[in-house]
C-alpha cells in the first residue's frame, strides 16, 4: 500500500486530504448513513484496515495526526485518537493491522476502477473488499473533550477480498415443491 498527500484545494483548510491505496473496507456506511442498535446517525462512516507490516504508511500517518495535534495545540489521549490498533479490537480480521475510522456528515463519493460512480444497488462495495480512500485529520475540542477523528472523502473499489461476516444465506433448498392444490 501507498499513501499520497494531496495538498488543500481550499486556504481554509489546515490539513492535507490523504490518499490510501489498497486497504480493507470494514463497516462501510457510505451509501446511507450509519446506524446503530436501529437508531439512525448523521454520519456516512467507514474503517480502514491498514498492514501493520507497512510501516511507512503508519509513520506518514503518525505524522499527520501529530501535525493536527500541534496544530489544535491540545493534548489527546491515545484511546481518542481515530487510528486505532486492531490487535486490540475484538472483530475478525484485525489481527495484524491499524484500525483508522472516518466519517462525514456529506455522503462521500464512491466510485469504481474506472472511476464511474457505484451505488448501492451495484453490490461493488462490500466489508472485506479493497479499496482506495481520501481522508484527512480534524482535531475536536469542545464540550465532547479532545479527539482526533478523519473526515471521509471518497471511496474507490479497488478489488475483492474475502467479505467479512455471512452474507445473505440461500434457503431455497429447504423448501419442498409445491403442487397447485385447489382448495
Amino acid at each position: 500500500m501507498t499513501i499520497v498527500v494531496i495538498k488543500s484545494k481550499t486556504k481554509d483548510s489546515k490539513m492535507a486530504k490523504i490518499k490510501l491505496t489498497n486497504v480493507r473496507l470494514s463497516f462501510p456506511s457510505i451509501f446511507q448513513k450509519a446506524s446503530f442498535q436501529g437508531e439512525q446517525g448523521d454520519k456516512y462512516e467507514a474503517t480502514f484496515l491498514i498492514d501493520k507490516s507497512d510501516k511507512k504508511t503508519k509513520a506518514k500517518l503518525d505524522a499527520a495526526i501529530a501535525e493536527c495535534i500541534a496544530e489544535a495545540k491540545i493534548k489527546v489521549p491515545a484511546d481518542k485518537i481515530c487510528l486505532k490498533d486492531g490487535d486490540d479490537l475484538d472483530y475478525d480480521g484485525y489481527e495484524g493491522v491499524w484500525s483508522l475510522k472516518a466519517s462525514q456528515k456529506k455522503r462521500p463519493t464512491v466510485i469504481n476502477r474506472d472511476k464511474s460512480p457505484l451505488t448501492e444497488d451495484d453490490e461493488v462495495i462490500y466489508a472485506g473488499c479493497y479499496v482506495n480512500a481520501i481522508v484527512d485529520f480534524w482535531a475536536q475540542n469542545n464540550a465532547y473533550g479532545k479527539r482526533i477523528n478523519a473526515n471521509l472523502y471518497g471511496v474507490q473499489f479497488a478489488k475483492d477480498g474475502n467479505s467479512f461476516g455471512q452474507g445473505a444465506v440461500d434457503v431455497t433448498d429447504d423448501f419442498d415443491d409445491i403442487d397447485d392444490i385447489d382448495d
